[in-house]
C-alpha cells in the first residue's frame, strides 16, 4: 500500500515539473545535429511527428512544455565554451534549460506544431532584432558636445512618438510596422495594439520594446525608414496611414503617398489593385513633443 501512495505521490509530481524542448525547425539545423552519433533521428518530419506525440502525452498529463529554438552552431559553441561532451544528451539537455531562461520560446498550447514553428522563428527574430537594435543605440555613446547618452535619449523620445501614435490612432485593432534602412542591415518590427473591453490597449511587451529600440535607432542615427499604421474596427474599413523617417523625426505621409506605398510592389515597383474596405488617410496630429524627450545635437 505504501508503495502505491509512492508512486502515486510520484505521478502528482511529475505534473508540477515543467519542460523545455529544444526544438530543430528546418531540415538544415536537423541535419547538422545529425554529425552527433547519440542523435538518432534520420528524419526530420519522424522527428517533428514524435515531438508533436510527446508534446500531447505531456499536456494530456497536465504537464507544461515549453518549446525552446536549438540552434545546432550555438549549441556547439556552448559546448566547446563550457567543456562538455556535444555528444552527451545531457548536454543537450543543459543547453536547452539555459534556452529556456534567455532565449527565444513559446509554450505549447495544443496547437499543431504547423502553427507553433512560425510563430517560435518568429518570436527568435523578434528578439535578434531586438538585441541587434540594442548593440547600435549602445554603440552610439555620449554626445561630445553635451555628453547626454544618445542611445537612451532616442528610446524615450521613440517610446513618447509610440505613445502619441496609439493615443491619436481612431479606435480598434492597430498593426504598425517599422522599417529603418541600413547601413549595416536593414531592420522591420511589427507591433500589434489590440483594443480591449475597457477601451484600454493591449499591447504585447517584448514587441513593443523591440518595436521602440528599432524607432529609436532609426531617430537617433537619422536613418532612411518608415511607419505605418493599420486601425481595424468590426464592420468598419480599415483605415491605413503614415510617416516618413526624416531628419531625425517622423514626418506624415499624404493619403497619395500612403496608397502609392501600399498599392506598389516591393520587388518589382509596379503597382498592384488597391484593397477593398480599405482607406488611405493622412495621419492625425501627433502634437508637440514632450519637453526634454529625446537629443538635438
Amino acid at each position: 500500500m505504501a508503495h502505491t501512495d509512492q508512486r502515486a505521490m510520484r505521478r502528482v509530481l511529475r505534473r508540477e515539473i515543467a519542460g523545455t524542448i529544444g526544438l530543430l525547425t528546418d531540415e538544415h539545423d536537423f541535419h547538422a545535429m545529425r554529425q552527433y552519433r547519440s542523435f538518432t533521428f534520420d528524419d526530420h518530419l519522424t522527428y517533428l511527428q514524435q515531438i508533436e506525440t510527446l508534446l500531447k502525452s505531456r499536456a494530456a498529463q497536465g504537464s507544461h512544455t515549453t518549446l525552446a529554438l536549438f540552434d545546432p552552431q550555438s549549441y556547439a559553441a556552448y559546448c566547446a565554451h563550457t567543456g562538455l561532451d556535444p555528444e552527451a544528451p545531457a548536454s543537450r539537455s543543459r543547453f536547452t534549460a539555459e534556452l529556456a531562461a534567455d532565449g527565444p520560446t513559446v509554450p505549447y498550447d495544443g496547437r499543431p506544431l504547423t502553427a507553433l514553428l512560425p510563430a517560435l522563428v518568429d518570436e527568435a527574430v523578434r528578439q535578434a532584432t531586438w538585441e541587434y537594435a540594442t548593440t547600435l543605440l549602445t554603440r552610439l555613446g555620449p554626445c561630445p558636445t553635451c555628453g547626454e547618452d544618445i542611445g537612451r535619449a532616442a528610446f524615450v523620445r521613440a517610446a513618447d512618438l509610440l505613445v502619441r501614435i496609439l493615443d491619436t490612432a481612431p479606435p480598434g485593432d492597430r498593426h504598425l510596422v517599422c522599417s529603418v534602412a541600413g547601413p549595416p542591415e536593414s531592420l522591420v518590427t511589427v507591433l500589434h495594439a489590440d483594443q480591449d473591453t475597457a477601451d484600454g490597449i493591449e499591447l504585447d511587451e517584448a514587441e513593443a520594446l523591440e518595436f521602440t529600440s528599432v524607432l529609436a535607432l532609426g531617430l537617433a542615427t537619422r536613418s532612411p525608414g518608415g511607419l505605418v499604421m493599420r486601425t481595424s474596427t468590426p464592420g468598419a474599413r480599415d483605415r491605413v496611414h503614415g510617416w516618413r523617417l526624416r531628419a531625425g523625426g517622423l514626418e506624415p505621409l499624404t493619403a497619395a503617398e500612403v496608397f502609392d506605398a501600399y498599392c506598389t510592389d516591393v520587388d518589382s515597383g509596379e503597382p498592384i489593385p488597391p484593397e477593398s474596405g480599405v482607406d488611405y488617410c493622412v495621419p492625425p496630429d501627433l502634437g508637440e513633443e514632450t519637453a526634454g524627450h529625446g537629443h538635438r545635437h
